[in-house]
């Protein structure tokens, strides 16, 4: 899994036209589901959103992750995070997830997620979405559950 997290003041995501979901200040988490991810991966990466320190408390710069200060998480399925472009300009996404299997983790994901912390919102998996973020800093942590980056 390859996830984008980005530190914001609010994020929002509509489909048509129509708001679907939106948060105040926390997370955008965009997630990238790769060809044989497990779940070992999802685990891997909630530990990683949960308790990434990049909020800063009056004492100290980014010592606080979002449980600390009871912040917000929007997730939002991104399979161009798979996206390759060493062979030619258009993207190859080989080492994406199928679609109907990445729905399926997706889902795992999610519910793990909810089980660990209760303020989380999501997108629509699979439509054109229309993301919106103020980001905040700008923070933007790339992580990767096979540790590539």
């Amino acid at each position: 899994m390859r996830v984008v997290i980005q530190r914001v003041n609010s994020a929002s995501v509509d489909v048509d036209g129509k708001l679907v979901s939106s948060i105040s200040k926390g997370l955008l988490v965009l997630v990238g589901i790769r060809s044989g991810d497990m779940d070992s991966d999802i685990d891997y990466i909630i530990k990683k959103i949960l308790n990434i320190r990049i909020f800063e408390s009056q004492k100290s710069f980014m010592d606080k992750c979002v449980q600390d200060l009871g912040l917000e998480i929007l997730c939002v399925s991104q399979f161009t995070l798979y996206g390759n472009c060493n062979k030619g300009n258009r993207p190859s996404f080989d080492k994406a997830m199928s679609p109907k299997e990445a729905k399926l983790f997706y889902d795992k994901f999610l519910e793990k997620l909810k089980q660990n912390y209760s303020k989380v919102s999501d997108g629509i998996f699979g439509a054109y979405m229309q993301v919106s973020l103020v980001n905040d800093g700008p923070v933007t942590i790339i992580l990767d559950s096979s540790k590539e980056i």
